[in-house]
C-alpha cells in the first residue's frame, strides 16, 4: 500500500474524545483535514512533501472517522465542536498557531476554524469547497428545492441509518462508485450522481467498473477496511448538522476570512460550478487571499487526482505565508 514510510501515528485528547493523528516532519505545523468519504490517508501524497519543504504536516482522521472517537450523540458533530478539536490538536502538539487546510467538507472545516479561532490558525487553505460566508437561507431549505423530481444527496443523507442500510452491505463497492463518480476520467455525463430518483438509490448512478486513475485497489482497500471497521454513521453525522452549524454561527453571518488564504479547485468539479459564485466573491469574502487556482481537467478529489500540480501550489503558497 502507498502509505508514507516514515509517518507517526499518534491520539491526542480533544472534546470528542481522542483524535488520531499521523505526523511526517518537523517546523511550522501544517494542519491537513479531509472529507468525506476519506480518511487521513487521502493527504499520503502531501504529507512527505511538506515535510521535505521543512513543515510539521499532520493529517488527522476528523471526529467520526478512521481512529478518532465517534460520539453516539448527532448533535456531536456540529461544526463548533469540530472546530475546537482542530483546536485541542494544535495544542496537543504544543503549538499556539497552525496554518490548516482542508479537501471537502474539511475545507469548511477549516474555513469554519480560521473565522472562529483566528488567533490560532493563522492561514487556511481550501481544496475543492470554496469559502462561502455562514447566512443565507436554513440550508435544508434550500436542499430540499433542488433537482425538482430529484432527491439531492445531501437531504438523501439527512435521515439516520438510511444512507447507511444503501453502504454498509458493500462499502467497497459504494466508495468505488463514489469517488469514480466524481473523479475526472471516471465521471458520467449523464445522469447527475449528485441526485436520487424516488425510490431509488444513490449508487444507481455510480459509473461500474472502473477505478479511476488516482485509485490503485490496494488505496480503495485502505479507505474500505477502515469504514467496515467502524461503519458509515460517524461521516454522515456532519451532514446531519448543517442547520445547528446555521444557528450556531449566526453571529458570523456574512463574515469574511481575513487570513492570508489559498483556494484551489478543479475545473470538472461540481463544488466549484455550482459555487462559482462563491468564488467571484473572495476580494471581499477573502481580503488576505494569496492565489486561486482552477486545475483544468479536474475532479473533486484534487489531492490524489494531481497530487503533483497541487504539492507545487502548497508549497509554494506555504512559502509565501509570514513566518
Amino acid at each position: 500500500m502507498s502509505q508514507p514510510t516514515d509517518v507517526t501515528h499518534r491520539s491526542v485528547s480533544s472534546p470528542a474524545g481522542r483524535i488520531h493523528l499521523v505526523e511526517q516532519g518537523a517546523g511550522p505545523l501544517v494542519l491537513l483535514v479531509h472529507g468525506f468519504p476519506e480518511s487521513w490517508y487521502s493527504w499520503r501524497h502531501q504529507l512527505p512533501v511538506l515535510a521535505a519543504a521543512g513543515y510539521r504536516a499532520v493529517a488527522m482522521d476528523v471526529r467520526g472517522y478512521g481512529r478518532s472517537s465517534k460520539p453516539a450523540n448527532v448533535a456531536a458533530y456540529r461544526m463548533l465542536d469540530l472546530v475546537e478539536d482542530n483546536v485541542a490538536v494544535v495544542r496537543a502538539l504544543g503549538e499556539e498557531t497552525a496554518v490548516i487546510v482542508g479537501h471537502d467538507w474539511g475545507a469548511t472545516i477549516a474555513a469554519s476554524s480560521a473565522l472562529v479561532r483566528p488567533e490560532v490558525f493563522r492561514a487556511v487553505g481550501l481544496l475543492s469547497v470554496p469559502y462561502a460566508p455562514p447566512g443565507g437561507p436554513r440550508p435544508s431549505e434550500v436542499f430540499a428545492h433542488m433537482g425538482g423530481d430529484e432527491e439531492f444527496y445531501v437531504s438523501y443523507f439527512q435521515e439516520p441509518e438510511r444512507a447507511e442500510a444503501e453502504i454498509e452491505p458493500d462499502v467497497r463497492g459504494w466508495l468505488a462508485g463514489f469517488y469514480a463518480a466524481f473523479s475526472a476520467d471516471t465521471m458520467p455525463a449523464a445522469p447527475d450522481p449528485h441526485f436520487v430518483s424516488r425510490g431509488g438509490k444513490l449508487r444507481d448512478r455510480f459509473p461500474a467498473g472502473r477505478l479511476p486513475a488516482w485509485l490503485s485497489a490496494d488505496d480503495l482497500d485502505v479507505y474500505a477496511g477502515e469504514f467496515e471497521r467502524t461503519g458509515m454513521t460517524g461521516a454522515l453525522n456532519r451532514y446531519r448538522n448543517m442547520d445547528r452549524d446555521w444557528a450556531d454561527l449566526a453571529a458570523f453571518h456574512g463574515a469574511p476570512i481575513t487570513q492570508p488564504s489559498l483556494f484551489v479547485g478543479g475545473a470538472l468539479d461540481a463544488s466549484t460550478t455550482w459555487l462559482s459564485d462563491a468564488i467571484r466573491a473572495y476580494p471581499t469574502t477573502l481580503p488576505g487571499l494569496v492565489s486561486s487556482h482552477l486545475l483544468d481537467g479536474c475532479g473533486h478529489w484534487i489531492q490524489q487526482e494531481r497530487r503533483a500540480e497541487v504539492n507545487e501550489i502548497l508549497t509554494g503558497w506555504l512559502a509565501s505565508l509570514p513566518a
